[in-house]
């Protein structure tokens, strides 16, 4: 860590505004350079206020850590349920991808040489694990799901495949086999927690693809499930692996913001794909995808039906409609209560196991929301506007959550203290406050800048950074995409995913672990039930349950 040369005579402190205009008067007369130059000057100026302030701003230059792979480690043997859009992504993170797949980013590479998405898929680490099962219930994505398993070399459609995974046509025959050892989960949110709980009934190890559950009651009911059988357990939170929520982490724990009593998290997506309009797949109708079997037992259904009843809910769900036949539903099911935990499972968990992960809040004392259905206005029953705010006593904090599915004004994770602010994506930048305590002397000397960040932690970016959507562009910019470890870019998935395989092998507890996912899943039900009746919902942490308050 740097120190203060004490021997050095000190120069007269220069406000910040001031130096600006003087260092670019300065660089004025050379036009092409004047930017940059000016760039490197503001640089070298913060690496010496960084010295100055390194003793009242402790960091570690240590990066993420990360459990490594154990040498000579076993072999597992894997299946995946489900094989959609996120269940590709997963299975790629595994290290098999479709040979189209393959295909489509070699020809993005030649088109564009900075898309290097193809050479770092290639270079992800080998994770030891073979295929040996997959199950869908629509036999186009049952079919590359096929292919994809066998793709050992990870090499395009005249690539030489290895052996041919069974495709099974249920899951639970998927469960029984004997050679499979974990399984990835990635279907409906209304499938969640029952194939968690027959998974771990069937001795397999299991990576779940979030949310936790898409009721109360069966959250209480695979946490359980999951301890008793012992299997090690990963829910899909992937920002687990991001280096700057570590970092976030050490500096939260180091005090350097002050206390901190207001954080912001939000949600903005500007697309039919980021609100959940996805393509309807070419082949599909009844005779290729098994409607009977994505709706669910009649038991599961009516189980379902009667939670939204005991609480006044049943104008949210439409057993009708649940038993026709529907391609809109099938692939966008995430818009309807019916299957889908809406945006308080599907993007608000993430924003908030951030802050879990950051701060170890646990489950908020009470939670408050309100939206509604203002711009996807095509027969969707979820929101596409959601404001939640969670109030955390105990710790003397508020968490604001505000999401539009119709705008894509870029807001970061920000942690409010009282002597800095930390805004935390896929860089961090912590801010001085103006009113501090804690730096209030090297702000009056002119030391610590308040108008701009003093403090910027990038791990690793740099211009080779590729996406393709704005959904991705999305997750990129949160972290959610890819991080960096020792100077190496890695798509953060596939970083959870060998976490958890690594846990197996060496009988240890993943990071977001059962524990982890039960308080996920409290608060995301806590902000959807408060949402759908209207009303503050309480968490008593004695009892472990959600108590009705009043009307908001």
């Amino acid at each position: 860590m740097a120190t203060e040369d004490k021997n050095k005579t000190p120069e007269s402190p220069q406000p910040e505004s001031q130096g600006r205009r003087e260092a670019l008067k300065a660089l004025a007369t050379v036009p092409v350079l004047g930017a940059l130059a000016y760039g490197v000057y503001k640089k070298q100026k913060l690496e010496n206020t960084s010295r100055n302030i390194s003793d009242v701003f402790p960091v570690s230059k240590d990066g993420a850590y990360f459990l490594e792979p154990q040498v000579g480690g076993k072999q597992i043997r894997l299946g995946i349920i489900g094989f959609g859009i996120r269940g590709k992504q997963l299975l790629r993170a595994a290290g098999f991808a479709e040979p189209s797949w393959i295909d489509t980013m070699i020809e993005a590479n030649k088109t564009n040489k900075n898309d290097t998405r193809y050479e770092q898929y290639r270079q992800q680490d080998d994770l030891n694990i073979v295929v040996n099962g997959v199950c869908d219930i629509f036999d186009i994505y049952g079919e590359d799901a096929v292919l994809a398993g066998s793709n050992i070399n990870r090499e395009g459609s005249n690539g030489k495949f290895g052996k041919v995974p069974k495709r099974y046509r249920h899951y639970k025959e998927l469960l029984a086999a004997d050679d499979i050892d974990a399984v990835i989960i990635a279907t409906p949110d209304h499938w969640h927690s029952t194939m968690a709980m027959d998974a771990a009934r069937a001795g397999k190890h299991v990576y779940l693809e979030k949310p936790l559950s898409w009721t109360v009651p069966e959250t209480y009911m695979v946490r359980e499930v999951i301890k008793e059988t012992g299997v090690v357990f990963q829910l899909g939170h992937q920002g687990r692996q991001t280096d700057c929520y570590q970092k976030a982490a050490e500096i939260i724990g180091n005090g350097l913001l002050g206390p901190v009593n207001l954080i912001e998290v939000c949600t903005n997506r500007n697309s039919p794909n980021g609100a959940w309009v996805y393509d309807i797949i070419e082949g599909a109708s009844p005779k290729t995808i098994d409607w009977e079997q994505f709706e669910g037992d009649p038991e599961r259904i009516k189980e379902y039906m009667d939670y939204m009843t005991k609480y006044g809910l049943e104008r949210y769900v439409g057993p009708e409609e649940r038993s026709q036949f529907s391609l809109e539903r099938f692939f966008r099911w995430r818009c309807w209560w019916d299957y889908s935990t809406g945006l308080s499972g599907d993007l608000l968990t993430h924003e908030y196991d951030a802050v879990n992960q950051i701060m170890n809040v646990g489950i908020p004392h009470s939670a408050t929301s309100s939206g509604g259905v203002y711009f996807f206005k095509d027969g969707r029953s979820v929101p596409d506007v959601l404001q939640t705010t969670f109030e955390f006593p105990d710790q003397n904090m508020t968490m604001l959550y505000s999401a539009t599915l119709a705008s894509a004004r870029n807001r970061g994770k920000v942690f409010m203290g009282h002597d800095a602010s930390m805004e935390v994506s896929n860089i961090l930048e912590v801010t001085v406050d103006p009113d501090s305590t804690r730096y209030a002397e090297k702000v009056s000397q002119g030391v610590i800048p308040t108008e701009d960040p003093f403090y910027t932690y990038v791990p690793g970016q740099d211009s080779s950074d590729s996406v393709t959507s704005p959904t991705e562009l999305y997750f990129a910019k949160r972290g959610l995409l890819y991080t960096y470890v020792n100077g190496k870019r890695y798509d953060t998935t596939h970083l959870h995913i060998r976490e958890w395989l690594e846990c197996i092998r060496q009988k240890k507890t993943p990071s977001c672990n059962i524990d982890q996912a039960f308080e996920e899943a409290m608060t995301a039900h806590m902000g959807t039930r408060a949402y759908l009746e209207g009303r503050m919902m309480y968490w008593d942490k004695d009892k472990e349950e959600i108590v009705r308050g009043e009307f908001a």
